[in-house]
Order: structure tokens, then sequence, then C-alpha cells
């Protein structure tokens, strides 16, 4: 992916070069170099094998053989998969020489204070250089549901049969229950995992150059003392030193310090999201009553509801209890490293809710009412089989009706609390932000440096110029004319 932009907070317009962090940031750029080369060169064989697939399906519609085009696509397999080796071993070589000078760049720093007159000096912005953008985008989604439900036609059958022929009422309790944990207990599973890795990197036409640039001579000569502290390379202001200094101009001794007169910007965007959301739900009906308690009462009514064809006791009669158990988990790893540009990223509402289950109950209750029926209708039937067969009957439509009621009725989106997180869309959102601003330029950081020289003869010169211009041959070592010109004007 491209890499980030290299940048010091110490390098800034105007100011004085400090030569170990201009290293620091060539040195830095220079290692990057193999890395952005390697990551190019696999991209290209990447689209290259793409476009050729592409041909390949166009030459059959247009029944043409692409035999001899099919043959040169394992040469370009190989050559794609050394393209894959050879980026990754270069990105960690170069990553492992990068750490100890990423650690050299500092947040704050300290110096002595720019000899520009800033009153005079004016920063102008100017198409020096050109827009480009390049980007990269790795996207992976993967989105799952599971259900399971534990309710079989051949469990329903059974409690039916057994809850109309049995007459001992701790069994027909016993079987009752096992029967409704059996039915009503159901599972759902859903899983959203999603990845997207996106980086881009801009340069931007607009150019900051100070034009003109006039710089004020007392306070540059006392920078120069500073930087140069040895009584030998001091400047000390009188008019004998300063003729002397004059003419030492172009010796292979002279010494100098640059200012940053002008930058050319580019800017970096480099963003990272893995989030994975997962709905756990269970759902359970249980029916547990004491047999102490609940002995005397299925005694009692198990006669009057095996005659008249009600299964084991009502609901109101015995220990209800009701669980729901439902669980959701999120998990995001958001990253976003940019340069040049300060973006705005939304977050996204999560609904805390249990989605409804999927019933599975219709398919089957059709198939046990069609068995029904079916055995209703072979052979003769008497009186005492057509009873016998409309108790089963109602005890069907009475289990049905108080499964539909009780257990598997729809459940609705439960509302609740909401959490904000951010997810892909917030990255995009973020990415959508860095091209508007892009677009709009006047953003980004240096990549590009204009410096100019300052030596100890120019100042000096400069000096002689300001305090004794009818001396000496007036030379200037700034655009202080041309300021002048632009204030009569």
């Amino acid at each position: 992916m491209p890499s980030t932009i290299p940048y010091s907070p110490s390098l800034v317009l105007g100011s004085i070069v400090h030569p170990a962090a201009m290293d620091t940031l060539l040195a830095m750029s220079a290692l990057q170099a193999p890395v952005d080369a390697a990551q190019d060169t696999l991209n290209s064989f990447i689209s290259l094998k793409r476009g050729l697939e592409m041909t390949a399906s166009e030459l059959v519609n247009m029944n043409i053989d692409p035999k001899d085009l099919i043959d040169k696509m394992p040469e370009v397999n190989t050559q794609l998969e050394k393209a894959a080796v050879s980026y990754a071993t270069t990105r960690v070589q170069q990553e492992l020489q990068m750490q100890p000078l990423r650690a050299k760049v500092q947040l704050v720093n300290s110096g002595v204070e720019s000899p520009i007159d800033y009153q005079r000096t004016v920063i102008k912005q100017m198409p020096l250089a050109a827009d480009t953008l390049k980007m990269d985008a790795q996207y992976f989604s993967f989105d799952e549901n599971e259900q399971k439900a534990q309710n079989t036609i051949s469990n329903i059958q059974r409690f039916i049969s057994l809850a109309g022929s049995d007459t001992d009422s701790d069994a027909s309790f016993e079987v009752a229950q096992t029967a409704v944990k059996q039915i009503n207990r159901q599972r759902q599973m859903h899983k959203i995992a999603g990845t997207l890795v996106l980086t881009a990197s801009c340069t931007h036409r607009q150019a900051s150059v100070l034009a003109p640039l006039v710089l004020d001579v007392d306070k540059a000569i006392r920078v120069w003392n500073q930087l140069f502290p040895d009584a030998k390379d001091k400047i000390r202001p009188d008019a004998t030193t300063m003729a002397q200094i004059a003419k030492q101009e172009g010796t292979s001794g002279e010494k100098s310090f640059n200012i940053i007169s002008g930058a050319t910007h580019g800017s970096s965007f480099v963003g990272m999201v893995h989030i994975l959301r997962k709905e756990t739900t269970a759902t359970s009906q249980q029916m547990e009553s004491e047999v102490g308690e609940a002995q005397v009462m299925v005694d009692r009514k198990n006669f009057f509801s095996s005659a008249s064809g009600s299964l084991g006791v009502e609901d109101t009669e015995a220990s209800d209890e009701k669980s729901l158990l439902s669980r959701q988990e999120i998990t995001s790893h958001v990253t976003v490293i940019t340069s040049g540009v300060i973006l705005g990223i939304a977050s996204t509402d999560v609904q805390m809710a249990v989605k409804t289950f999927a019933v599975e109950e219709g398919k089957t209750t059709m198939d046990a009412l069609a068995a029904m029926a079916t055995t209703a209708n072979t052979g003769l039937q008497s009186m005492q089989t057509l009873a016998a067969s409309a108790r089963s009957g109602q005890a069907f439509t009475e289990l049905q009706a108080n499964t539909v009621q009780s257990v598997l009725s729809k459940l609705g989106e439960i509302q609740g609390m909401k959490v904000k997180v951010l997810d892909v869309n917030s990255l995009m959102t973020a990415f959508d932000n860095y091209v508007e601003a892009a677009r709009k330029g006047g953003i980004g950081v240096p990549i590009n440096y204009y410096l100019k020289p300052i030596t100890r003869t120019q100042l000096a010169q400069m000096w002689m110029t300001k305090y004794y211009p009818d001396k000496f041959l007036a030379i200037q070592g700034d655009d202080s004319a041309a300021a002048d010109a632009t204030t009569t004007q």
C-alpha cells in the first residue's frame, strides 16, 4: 500500500533547517522508495492478470479461440507470485530499518527564531506541481446466519398419542414437560464480519512560496552567532569586520545555513477497519412444577382432560418459567493515519436488539394435520373411532394454539439502547472527506523543500548596504528591492 509521507514538525515554511531532521526525512524517504516500487510492481501484475482473463472471455464471446492467450497465463501467475513474495520481503526488511528513524522524529522541537521579516514577506500559492492520486483498497465481507430448531413431527405425534392414552397423572405430566422442552427450543446465530483496508496518497499542484522573501539582517546576524558560536565564525557588527568578511565571498570554507523558502505539498490516507458482530439468541420454555404441590391437581384434572380431549394441565395451574437468552458481541478495530489533513469521522449507531425468530412450525403443522386427516379417512369408522379421532383432533388443535400463543409466536425486535461504533461506513465517510479536501486544495505536508542558503559573506554585505549605503556597492541578499517596489506601488 502507499506509504505515509515522512514529516518532521521542525521543518516548516520560513524556518531554519535542522540538518539532522532533514537527513532523517531523506533517509526515511529512501527506505520507502523500494517498498512503493515493489507495491507498484505487484499491482501491475494483478492488473495484468485480471485484464488477460477479461480479454480471454471477450475472445470467447467473439468466437475466437483464446488458446494461445491462456497458455501464457501460467507464466503470468509465476511472475505475480514472485512479485508478491518480493513485496513482502522488501517491506519487512525496510520496515525494520524504518523503526529507528521514526523514533528520531520528535513532535515537539525548539530552535532559534527565523530571521525573516514577516511584515514585508508574502506567502504565495503557485501551481508549480501537479495533482495526482494513487489508491489501493481491499475489502472482505462475510455474513452468516445459522438457525436451529428442535421441533420435529415425530415428537408432536408421540406427544399426542401418549397424552391421549395415558391415564397416569405422573407420566402425563412428565410427557407434557418433556414435549414442551423438545418442541419449543430454538437457537439463532447471526455473524457479520467485514474488513476494509484503504490507502491513498496525493500530490497537490499548489506550492507555497515566500515571494518576496525579506530578511531582517540584524536578526539574521544574531541567528548566525547562535548557530556558529566559535569566535572565528562569529559576526561582529562593525564596519571593519564586515568589510573583511565581505571579501571572503566564494572561498571553500565558507559556511552557511538554510531557510525553507518554499515547498510543494502532498497528503496521504491510510485506514483499516475490522468489525465483527455476533448475535446469539436462544429461547426455551420450561414447565416446571413441584410434584408435591401439583400431584393433587394432576390427579383431579387428568380424568376430565382425558375425557374431553384436553392435554395435561392448564398453563395457569403449573409453574411456567420462560427464559430468553440473547447476547450481542461487537468487536471493532479501526486505524486511520493521515498526513496533511484532519478528517471528520462519523460513528454509526448499532441497535442493541434481538431479531425475530424464524418459526419453522408451519410446514410441520401442515404435515401433521395431513397425516391425521389421512388416518381419519382410512377404513370404516365406528362411533368410538370417531370420538377418539375428535378427541385427538381437539387435543392437537389445543396443542398448536397453546404453542403459537405461548412459545412459537414471533418475537418482535426488542428495542434497546444504541451504541456508537466505528465501522466500514465510518472509514468510507472519512475517505470521502479526504478526497473532497484534496480536490479543494490548500492541504498537505511538504514533500519537496525549496532552500535558500544564507552565508556569512551575504549577511556582511547586507549589513553594509543597510548602514553604509553610500560607501560600498549595494548588494541585495534577499528580495527587499521587490518588496519596496510593491509597497511603493
